[in-house]
């Protein structure tokens, strides 16, 4: 069951099949995560962070995990996601000489030993994240304490060009709803991340035809996977309705699309121990004396 803060019910097969299809031209589409990431390493600049092991989850095709591994070349860059296909779009991509490996996995089960991350990179990611608090408990149980957790993700406004075009056609699902940044904070201190800052920045894309923009979607592999979208065909008749409400919010030749990239960081603090559970050092047992 998703928790309240978190209606992004996903069916994970269609994510995956979604983002495999779109490996193979995902790095012609993906502008919006680019402008996301050059943001998220502009907002690092001034933090002071020794690193040694950096994970960059949700990393697509790897283009990311390229730029961290340039910038920090002595770090071992560990990319990981959960299709197959942008896994092997990242590997034939990196240079032999970066120090990046790549890992399938669900960033929701990490297979990594806790604490061993200094750095952890998550760029538009929570948008295909359904469960919100399994993620952040297993980014802050890998990451070390006083390490550092970055993220991009696209703000509740989003979108919402083509989320009020449908609504006008039908009351199905079709466009993913975003979590507040509040909740992603609130998210993060209860999984045990201590100080996390959002911020916001607007991004407009303007589109002369609707073609281009139902191609960028479908190249950045953001399609409906819902698991309350309707699950049949869309049909010719209800795509011509949405090109039609689509085409009446043109102004001056081109429709807007706006978006809100969320940045946001939060430092390791150790996970926290579930109820009940306590944790104790090795060199804390004493020897009981008789």
């Amino acid at each position: 069951m998703s928790s309240p803060e978190n209606t992004n019910v996903l069916r994970l097969n269609d994510v995956i099949r979604r983002f495999d299809r779109a490996a193979a031209g995902f790095a012609n589409s993906d502008f919006v995560h680019r402008q996301a990431f050059d943001g998220l390493l502009e907002r690092m600049q001034p933090m002071q962070l020794k690193s040694e092991r950096i994970l960059d989850l949700g990393c697509a095709a790897g283009a990311g995990s390229r730029q961290l591994a340039k910038s920090w070349r002595r770090n071992h860059v560990i990319s990981l996601d959960i299709s197959s296909a942008m896994l092997q779009q990242a590997r034939q991509s990196k240079s032999q000489l970066m120090r990046i490996s790549e890992v399938r996995a669900d960033a929701t089960q990490l297979p990594f030993v806790s604490g061993s991350m200094d750095l952890v990179v998550a760029n538009m990611l929570l948008p295909w994240i359904g469960d919100l608090a399994g993620f952040f408990n297993e980014v802050a149980r890998v990451l070390r304490v006083d390490g550092l957790f970055l993220y991009t993700t696209l703000g509740a406004a989003s979108l919402s060009e083509l989320r009020q075009a449908w609504r006008a056609i039908d009351e199905d699902v079709h466009v993913h709803p975003f979590v507040d940044m509040h909740n992603i904070a609130d998210a993060a201190l209860r999984a045990g991340l201590r100080n996390p800052i959002v911020d916001i920045d607007p991004l407009v894309v303007s589109y002369r035809d609707l073609t281009s923009l139902f191609r960028d979607l479908t190249g950045a592999g953001a399609r409906n996977c819902q698991q309350a979208r309707f699950h049949g065909l869309t049909g010719k008749q209800r795509f011509a309705s949405l090109r039609r409400e689509l085409q009446s919010r043109f102004v001056d030749g081109a429709l807007r699309i706006e978006l809100e990239l969320v940045y946001g960081h939060a430092w390791g603090g150790g996970p926290v121990q579930p109820v009940g559970e306590f944790r104790l050092e090795p060199s804390q047992i004493g020897r009981r004396r008789r």
